[in-house]
């Protein structure tokens, strides 16, 4: 089966996410800087999601370039992985809308985990479909930087009860981990081309 569609498909539900995100920022009342100030929690919300969605599609640009082929369990194994990301502006928006409470950066840490958890079963089902000796399964390893993420949310979603904004920090720590796309896949392609 071939991998276009699912490209394809996950690029849109990727880019009408964003879309969402960007919608629930309103415009603030006043026409001074200082009306920006009320908007702060949202706007940092926004900042991450933006960049944790933006990681998760360069990242999955990139495996999905590594790959030879999909199957009906890697398709659905890729929508699992889309639902939590969809779920991302509903946790954005409440998140900054109550100041970054403690039931909504315990939501968002969940999602987050959760979508790395999909991602992870994604990547591993892939390796399953290729084969463990495949070029696809010797690039992606053990993944030693996604199992740290979910363990990091983990930590994070339970220091909630303490404090909130710690949790938060520890989500933008591994949002810094991701930030430059993931170069196990991109290493393989540049070698490919050059043989």
């Amino acid at each position: 089966m071939g991998k276009g569609r699912l490209e394809a498909f996950s690029d849109g539900v990727i880019a009408i996410i964003i879309t969402i995100m960007v919608l629930e920022l309103r415009i603030p009342d006043g026409g001074k800087l200082n009306s920006l100030w009320p908007l702060w929690p949202k706007f940092l919300s926004y900042i991450l999601s933006f960049v944790y969605v933006a990681i998760y599609w360069n990242n999955h640009h990139h495996m999905m370039h590594a790959v030879q082929k999909v199957s009906g369990g890697v398709l659905w194994t890729n929508m699992l992985l889309l639902f939590w990301l969809s779920l991302i502006p509903f946790a954005t928006a409440w998140m900054g809308e109550n100041h970054f409470t403690l039931w909504p950066v315990v939501v968002y840490g969940l999602i987050l985990m959760l979508s790395a958890i999909a991602y992870i079963i994604l990547a591993h089902c892939l390796v399953s479909l290729h084969g463990k000796d495949s070029a696809f399964a010797q690039v992606l390893g053990n993944d030693y930087k996604g199992k740290l993420s979910v363990g990091i949310y983990a930590i994070a979603i339970g220091l909630s009860f303490i404090h909130p904004m710690i949790s938060f920090a520890l989500y933008a720590l591994v949002a810094a981990m991701w930030f430059i796309p993931d170069r196990r896949f991109e290493n393989r392609q540049t070698t490919s081309a050059e043989k």
